[in-house]
């Protein structure tokens, strides 16, 4: 009976390609799921809310900045699970605690109520389905195409929003916003059993190699792959053939070095400048842009579904090194935010859209590429989960700039010249966050 139980509890199903790229693609389930909490689609959804319930929109505002800083809290716990457990366990844990609070959006009628069920929704699904966990799995299975399979992981949630925000508006259209919470929260509910029967803590766990590599390639030949596409018997020359030839440092050790603590003040500046234009871009290109809510909302979706472009970020990354992308990056983000003053219809806000998403959506993952590049995978949940409290930080900031900025002056002038300026500093700051230097491979270290 215990080994029918262990049997069915250990079964996967079997592909005809690499493993990792079905547990990379169902962790983009759980990131849909997620990003329905996540700020930019409050940003986009918060006109449809307060309209119906008359709230204000600063407790929108207020929701979404509380709610990042429990996920930042939370985070390095997260990450520390994360490299112990792995995510089989954990995402399905963050989709129960998902859905159950977006059931309890569609019974919530005052603000206090609506901001607990967002805060713990909030907290609990960022770093188990967007954040921390997804990435530490995505580093885990994947080495020489690392940088893509976190490219993936970091353009779920803005193709997500692109997706939900309109879908969100044409069921509240419909029926109401509560119902397309109630709707949304039982889709995570129905993920949970998937997850649990896919996810896996490492390739080595079921036998396979990142990336699908034979055993004996780990001698020059890393770029094969296992004639019978990936299946456990293949290799039992497993965990410490992977570790080597690779370059790895604990959490301690990445959090003494210098570059962690750059890298991680550069999330800050970059998400607090990000975060509080894209929070706002609705109500700012509805009522000083001159376009409905509609069609500001289709600027914002066209904006976060060109999150695609990280996958061409990630090639470019994989060439001139993730600093690099960083630096560009956010110099060009910088620049347009300032020409979202230049903004005053349909045409130039698709325009300001379009360019806006190829560059500033892919900084987040780019940044978290940095920290695999610079520490390697052994503790690298641990070490971005250290990371996290800086990036939910800065949206927590940013989230709340915006709302309160218009409360109190009507306008959105100086949220656009704060996400300029903090943009600015973080590629200054980023020129200056510089590799660490090498620790030597584990096998000098195991000699």
């Amino acid at each position: 009976m215990a080994s029918s139980s262990s049997a069915l509890l250990n079964w996967r199903p079997s592909t005809p390609f690499y493993y990792g790229w079905l547990v990379l693609g169902l962790s983009g389930a759980g990131a849909f799921a997620a990003t329905v909490v996540a700020g930019v689609v409050l940003g986009g959804i918060q006109i449809l809310v307060a309209e119906d319930t008359g709230w204000p929109r600063s407790w929108i505002g207020y929701s979404a900045s509380c709610g990042v800083l429990m996920s930042g809290v939370f985070a390095p716990f997260a990450g520390w699970l994360a490299d112990r457990y792995g995510p089989r366990w954990l995402m399905p844990v963050g989709l129960i605690a998902l859905g159950l609070s977006m059931l309890a959006f569609g019974w919530v009628h005052m603000a206090w109520q609506f901001f607990i069920a967002a805060v713990i929704a909030r907290a609990v699904s960022q770093p188990f389905l967007i954040g921390v966990v997804p990435r530490t799995m995505a580093v885990n299975f994947f080495n020489r195409r690392r940088n893509i399979a976190l490219a993936c992981t970091g353009m779920y949630r803005p193709i997500s929003a692109a997706a939900i925000i309109p879908a969100f508006s044409a069921i509240t259209l419909l029926a109401d916003w509560r119902t397309a919470f109630r709707l949304f929260g039982i889709f995570s509910l129905l993920l949970v059993i998937p997850m649990v029967i896919v996810m896996r803590r490492r390739p080595e766990d079921i036998g396979l190699l990142p990336d699908g590599a034979q055993p004996q390639s780990t001698e020059g030949q890393g770029d094969q792959f296992p004639t019978t596409r990936g299946r456990p018997q293949e290799s039992r020359r497993t965990t410490s053939e992977v570790s080597t030839t690779e370059v790895s440092w604990t959490s301690k050790e990445a959090m003494r070095s210098r570059a962690f603590w750059m890298v991680s003040i550069v999330a800050f500046l970059n998400v607090s400048g990000s975060s509080g234009l894209g929070f706002s871009l609705v109500p700012y290109l509805h009522e000083f842009a001159g376009l409905s809510t509609i069609q500001a909302t289709g600027v914002l979706s066209v904006s976060t579904f060109l999150a695609l472009s990280s996958l061409v970020w990630g090639q470019v990354a994989s060439k001139v090194t993730p600093r690099w992308c960083v630096i560009a990056a956010m110099g060009v983000s910088a620049l347009a935010t300032l020409a979202l003053f230049q903004v005053n219809g349909l045409v130039a806000a698709y325009a300001f859209g379009v360019f806006w998403g190829l560059f500033h959506s892919a900084l987040e993952v780019l940044l978290y590429m940095v920290l695999a590049d610079y520490f390697g995978r052994n503790s690298y949940g641990a070490i971005a989960g250290a990371m996290r409290p800086f990036e939910a930080g800065g949206l927590a900031l940013g989230q709340i700039v915006g709302p309160v900025v218009y409360d109190v002056t009507g306008s959105y002038v100086i949220l656009i010249f704060f996400s300029a300026t903090v943009q600015a500093m973080a590629m200054c700051l980023m020129i200056l966050a510089r590799r660490p230097e090498p620790r030597p491979p584990l096998v000098a270290q195991t000699a």
